[in-house]
Formats: C-alpha cells, structure tokens, sequence
C-alpha cells in the first residue's frame, strides 16, 4: 500500500463537517467609532485577540490585537477603529465544508476569517484555527467507539454469499449547481459503507474522492451519476455527468489549476484541487473527457490491504 494515500479519520471529518459545525456563533463585535484605546479593554475583557466591526448589522471590517498593538507603538492611541481596521475582508460561508476553511488558512496566513450566511450575507459566526481543532476533537471523541465496533468487519461481508459472481450497486442522482445538496450523495455513500462494515480507512478514501468528484459535477456541469459497485476485492466508483468535457486532462490533473468562473469561485470552490485529490486517495483512476458531451471517470480503491482494520 503507497502511505500516502493513507488517509486518517481527522481528513475524513474536514469533508464532513461544515463550517458551522465548529464556528464560534456567540460573537462578539465592535463599532467602527469605538476608540482603540477602548478596543485594548474589550480583547482583554472578552479574552479574544480579534472581532469584526458591525455597523448597523454590515460587516464592515476586522480588528486585532496587532493593530491594536501598533497602535500602542506608534503612539496613535486617540485613534479609533474605522482607522485602523481591515476592510479588504476575506469571508467564508456557514454550509461550506470545513476543508475549505483550512485550506483558506493554510493560505491566507490571516488568523481569522468571519463566517456569513449564503441567503442574506449576513454575520453569523467567525472561525479561528483553535475552533476547527476544538470542532474535530469534539467529534473525534464520539465517533470513535462506533468506528470500533465496525472496524474489523470488513473481510466477512462476501463470506456467506455463494454465487459465481457478486457485487453490491449504490447509485446516487447529483443535480447541477445545487449546492444545498452537495455532497450528500458522498455522505450516502460514507454512511452505507460503514453499515455494510467496511473499514474507516476504506470508507474515508472513497468517501473523499466521491465528495470532490460530486462537488465538480456540481460545480461544472449540467449533473451526473455516481455509482458504487462494492465487489470483493475492491470498490469501483464510476462517475459520469453532462457537461462541457475537460479541454486538456493533463493540466486539469494539476495541483491549482482551475477553469472555474467567478460565480463558482465566489461560491467557495473551484480551488482547482479536486482531480488531484481523488487521485491521491485511490489505488486507480481513469479519466476520459469529450468536450461539449460530458467525462467518465473511474476510480479504484482496493479492498485487500485493509481486511484488518486501520
């Protein structure tokens, strides 16, 4: 087995949970006409080292303790906020997956971002690196006795079936540029793969390669089919949707590159890492692509390396 493809039950749960899952949702803000010398009293007070300034329910910009201190170094202490703030303000949406805020992280370098609604743009939380910790552990914690009685069951599934030829078929419909739905059909493929008695680390690679696989059909295209055929030995996953095709498959597999329109971008995806994802967490993938018809891609995740477990 290539250990880089093994992937952990902490990736697993940054596609599955949501941003709002972990956000902070009792937030605490400030007005642009605040002083910053009142602004010191309110970090302190609140223990927190950065707040978003709301005028008249707008998000308007970011505040943190370092302005503040350089405020403090510069001698600029009569100053206030709507002098000092960031209003060049960077935000993530409540029902994107987790993983897009840490990738946004692992990018920006900011050590916040706020979090707004999609329907009427307004604050509904804000996200640091300690929330998204804390969020994971959480889960961490309760997920872990169900995924041991699960885990050694996976080698028995074929065991008391006797037939020349077997295999199980999931089939899940995926609706273009529905992104209330995406993903459910990769959380209806995750949640039948443990009932079935798979193992985690089975069940999370397949789980994260259909999940970017549906969020491109989504995102791209005019929808599609994600089918699942668990066979002995390993399962298949065959993806296929109407749509535009992949002008050149080569670049498409490269990390960062995204043909993505503005809109898709502005939705929070598009970040051009889909391809190269599902090929990382599988054994084998096949890609054709016809342009103004549609793409089927194939992807293999072996059964055999994982009989026993993590």
């Amino acid at each position: 087995m290539d250990n880089t493809r093994t992937t952990s039950k902490i990736q697993e749960l940054t596609y599955e949970l949501k941003i709002k899952d972990v956000m902070i949702k009792n937030i605490k803000t400030v007005n642009s006409e605040m002083s910053i010398c009142s602004l010191g009293d309110f970090l302190k007070k609140n223990r927190i080292t950065g707040v978003p300034v709301v005028n008249e329910d707008e998000l308007v910009g970011l505040i943190s303790i370092e302005d503040f201190i350089n405020c403090i170094k510069n001698q600029d202490k009569d100053a206030i906020i709507n002098d000092k703030m960031t209003t060049n303000i960077e935000t993530l949406y409540e029902d994107e997956p987790l993983v897009h805020a840490i990738t946004k992280f692992d990018k920006s370098g900011f050590g916040r971002f706020p979090i707004i609604s999609r329907k009427n743009k307004k604050l509904v939380g804000i996200i640091t690196k300690s929330d998204i910790i804390r969020g994971i552990l959480k889960k961490l914690e309760t997920a872990y006795h169900d995924e041991e009685e699960r885990r050694y069951r996976a080698s028995h599934i074929f065991n008391d079936i006797v037939a020349d030829e077997v295999f199980f078929k999931f089939q899940y419909d995926v609706e273009a540029k529905n992104f209330d739905k995406a993903g459910e059909a990769a959380t209806g493929l995750k949640k039948t793969l443990y009932r079935l008695g798979l193992s985690p680390e089975i069940v999370r690679r397949a789980a994260i390669s259909t999940y970017e696989a549906e969020i491109n059909i989504v995102s791209y295209t005019d929808g599609g089919k994600i089918t699942a055929y668990l066979e002995p030995h390993q399962i298949r996953i065959v993806i296929t949707d109407i749509g535009p095709g992949i002008p050149d498959v080569e670049k498409a597999m490269k990390p960062g590159f995204s043909n993505a329109p503005g809109w898709i971008r502005e939705l929070g995806f598009g970040a051009g890492m889909g391809l190269p994802n599902i090929k990382k967490f599988t054994d084998k993938m096949t890609l054709r692509s016809t342009v103004a018809k549609g793409t089927r891609l194939v992807i293999i995740i072996k059964l055999s390396d994982y009989r026993n477990g993590d």
